[in-house]
C-alpha cells in the first residue's frame, strides 16, 4: 500500500486517537433503503457463488490469476452483482488469504465505497473483519479484507439445527456490543444478516462487511441503530428456532407462516430459553411485546447491550459425563480355566448362589460372628479415646511452654506466594488498541521495558473519551488473587487502576458485568492493589481508569498517559 499512491487506510497515531466522523448514511447515500427480510440474495459467502445481476456499470474484465496492484493474485470469483464482483484472493506479499471487492472506477457507486471502507478500517475493532486496503487504480476501485479460513457463517451454523443457548447468548451479546461501538463512531451495518456473521474455530464471534456491504448495494436508512437492531434481533430469532423471522424464506432458513405475525420463538419451537425469546422480541420490529410482556423495546444496540446486561448470565452446559465400558472378567477368573469350552449354540447353565446359613448351626455362627464385631469396636472406641486424652495433655503442655517463651510474632500467618502469568492480550471496550504489541513486555521481568497507553489532551480520568484502557492477564490456573504489584513508568497526580475476573482473553462480557477483585490509586511509581475480596479467577483484567500528565519522551509529546513496566500477582 505505500508503493503506490492509494487512499491509505491507517489507525490513529500515536498523539491520541481521533473519534471517527464518518457517518453510515455517507457510505451508504446513493442508495435506496431495501426491505432486509425480502433481500435474500447471497452474499460474498466463503466457498458459495453468486448470481449476475444488471448494474450501472460494467463489471471488470477479469479472471482467476488476475493480479492487482502486482499483489493480489485473484483465485475464485464468490460473488458477481450488481456491476461489482467478489473474490477469494491471495496476497503474494505477505502469503495470505484475502477478500476482494472489485467494481469500475465509473461505477455509481465507487465513491460510496471507498468512503465507508476508509472509514471502517479506522475503527479498528477486532470484533469486526479488518478492511486491510483501498484503493482506486487502473479504472478499478477495490477493498481488501481479511479472510477467515477457520471461520464458518451462521447459515453453516443453522444448518445442522438451532443453537445451544449458551452459544446465542454469546452471539448475541458480541455482536450488539460489536454494532454498539460502531454506532458510537457514527458506523452502521445495514446488511447483518447470517452471512455477515462468523465463529471462529476459537468461538469469538465476527461481523464482516460493516458499511462497506451496505455501500456495494447502495442500501441506506434513515434509521440507521434501528435498523441494525432489529437485524441482531433476527439474527437471535434464527438462532433459537432455524427459522427467519418473516414470511419469505431467506439465507437457507424457512419463513413463519403466512398471515399468523410476529411470533415468540418459545411459540415457535419447544424449550427454547425464556430470556432469550423475550430478548428477541424486545429487538424485533413489533415494538417489543405481546400482550403478555410488556417489555420496553430495544432500538439501538446501546439498548440491547443493557437488556443483555440485565440478564442472568447463561452457563455453558457442563460436559457429558462417558461411563467407562463394563469389566469384562475372563474364563480363567470364571473359574473355567481348563474346562472345555462350551459347544456353539448350546444352553448354558445359570449358576445358582449357595443357600444363605438356615439351619441352627448357621444362625448360632452368624451371632457369635456379630458379638465378636460388637466387642472389637467397644475395644477399639476404648483405645482411641484413651489416644486422644493422652494427646490432648501433650498439646495443652505444648501450648504452655510456647506461650511461656514465644513472642509477639508466635502467631501463624499463611505465606503468599508468585503467581506465574501464561499469556497476556490488550483490552479495549471502544475504539483503538494502545500498543497490543507491547503487552508481553509488562510481565517478561525487565523494569527497563514497558507497555504504554496513547496520549490524551485531558485528564486524568480518560472519561467521557475512553472508559479505560487495559490489558487482560492469564493465568497459570484458576487462582485466588491477594494482591498485585504494578510497576509504573510515569508519577504524577493520578493513576488509578482496577483489577476484574473475566472468563477468557476475549471477554464475554462487559467491564460492567465482571466482578471487582480491587482498587488502587496512587501518585508514584508503582502501586499495590490488594484484594477486596475473595475470587477464584485464571484471567485478570487490569483496568486503567485515570492517568497523570506526563512531560515529553521519545514516543508522545506531554499530555495525559502512562505506561506499566511490570506486573506481579500473588495469591
Amino acid at each position: 500500500m505505500a508503493e503506490r499512491s492509494t487512499a491509505a487506510v491507517d489507525v490513529a497515531d500515536n498523539s491520541g486517537d481521533q473519534p471517527l466522523t464518518a457517518e453510515a448514511d455517507q457510505s451508504t447515500a446513493d442508495g435506496v433503503a431495501q426491505n432486509r427480510e425480502r433481500d435474500t440474495e447471497i452474499d460474498e459467502a466463503q466457498g458459495s457463488g453468486g448470481t449476475e445481476g444488471p448494474g450501472k456499470a460494467s463489471p471488470p474484465e477479469l479472471h482467476s490469476g488476475h493480479k492487482l496492484a502486482r499483489r493480489y493474485r485473484l483465485e475464485e470469483c464468490v460473488t458477481r452483482l450488481d456491476g461489482f464482483s467478489s473474490w477469494r484472493a491471495v496476497d503474494e506479499k505477505l502469503r495470505r488469504a484475502v477478500g476482494v471487492h472489485i467494481l469500475p472506477a465509473d461505477h455509481s457507486r465507487a465513491r460510496s465505497v471507498l468512503a465507508a471502507a476508509r472509514s471502517s478500517a479506522l475503527l479498528g475493532d477486532p470484533r469486526f473483519v479488518q478492511v486491510l486496503d483501498a484503493v482506486e487504480e487502473n479504472d478499478l476501485v477495490y477493498v481488501v479484507h481479511e479472510w477467515l479460513p477457520d471461520a464458518a457463517e451462521l447459515t453453516t451454523l443453522l444448518a445442522s439445527g438451532p443453537l445451544e443457548p449458551h452459544d446465542a447468548y454469546q452471539m448475541v451479546s458480541q455482536i450488539a456490543s460489536a454494532m454498539a461501538a460502531a454506532h458510537r463512531e457514527g458506523l452502521a451495518h445495514l446488511r447483518l444478516n447470517p452471512n455477515a456473521v462468523l465463529r471462529t474455530s476459537s468461538g469469538q464471534w465476527r461481523i464482516r462487511g460493516l458499511a462497506v456491504n451496505a455501500a456495494l448495494r447502495g442500501i441506506s436508512s434513515d434509521t440507521p441503530q434501528r435498523t441494525d437492531t432489529e437485524s441482531v434481533g433476527a439474527l437471535l430469532y434464527a438462532g433459537l428456532t432455524q427459522r427467519w423471522p418473516y414470511e419469505n424464506d431467506a439465507y437457507g432458513l424457512a419463513g413463519l407462516p403466512k398471515d399468523v405475525g410476529l411470533i415468540a420463538p418459545d411459540q415457535v419451537r419447544a424449550g427454547v430459553h425464556r430470556g432469550l425469546s423475550e430478548l428477541a422480541m424486545r429487538a424485533l420490529a413489533n415494538d417489543g411485546a405481546t400482550a403478555s410482556r410488556h417489555e420496553s423495546p430495544c432500538t439501538t444496540p446501546e439498548e440491547l447491550v443493557k437488556a443483555i446486561g440485565e440478564m442472568p448470565r447463561i452457563r455453558p452446559p457442563e460436559p457429558a459425563f462417558t461411563a467407562p465400558p463394563e469389566y469384562q472378567r475372563t474364563t480363567y477368573q470364571q473359574g473355567t480355566y481348563g474346562r472345555p469350552a462350551p459347544h456353539p449354540g448350546a444352553a448354558q447353565p445359570v449358576p445358582v448362589p449357595p443357600a444363605p446359613l438356615q439351619s441352627r448351626t448357621g444362625k448360632a455362627l452368624k451371632w457369635a460372628v456379630s458379638a465378636l464385631l460388637i466387642a472389637a469396636l467397644g475395644l477399639g472406641s476404648w483405645q482411641l479415646a484413651d489416644a486422644l486424652m493422652d494427646g490432648n495433655k501433650s498439646d495443652d503442655t505444648n501450648k504452655t511452654q510456647t506461650t511461656d517463651g514465644g513472642g509477639k510474632n508466635s502467631g501463624n500467618t499463611k505465606p503468599t506466594k508468585p503467581i506465574t502469568i501464561e499469556n497476556a492480550q490488550e483490552y479495549s471496550l471502544e475504539g483503538s488498541l494502545q500498543a497490543p504489541a507491547d503487552v508481553k513486555k509488562t510481565y517478561d521481568g525487565s523494569s527497563s521495558t514497558y507497555w504504554r497507553t496513547k496520549r490524551y489532551n485531558a485528564g486524568p480520568k480518560l472519561a467521557p473519551y475512553k472508559p479505560g484502557v487495559g490489558i487482560i492477564y492469564e493465568l497459570s490456573s484458576a487462582q485466588t488473587i491477594s494482591e498485585a504489584t504494578i510497576g509504573l513508568r510515569y508519577s504524577g497526580n493520578h493513576t488509578t487502576i482496577h483489577l476484574y475476573a473475566t472468563d477468557s482473553l476475549s471477554p464475554s462480557t462487559s467491564v460492567d458485568g465482571m466482578d471487582e477483585i480491587g482498587t488502587a490509586t496512587t501518585s508514584g511509581t508503582s502501586l499495590t492493589v490488594k484484594a477486596s475480596k475473595k475470587l477464584k479467577t485464571q484471567y485478570v483484567l487490569l483496568w486503567i481508569t485515570d492517568v497523570p500528565n506526563a512531560p515529553q519522551d521519545d514516543y508522545s509529546s506531554a499530555g495525559y498517559k502512562q505506561a506499566i513496566t511490570d506486573v506481579k500477582f500473588t495469591g
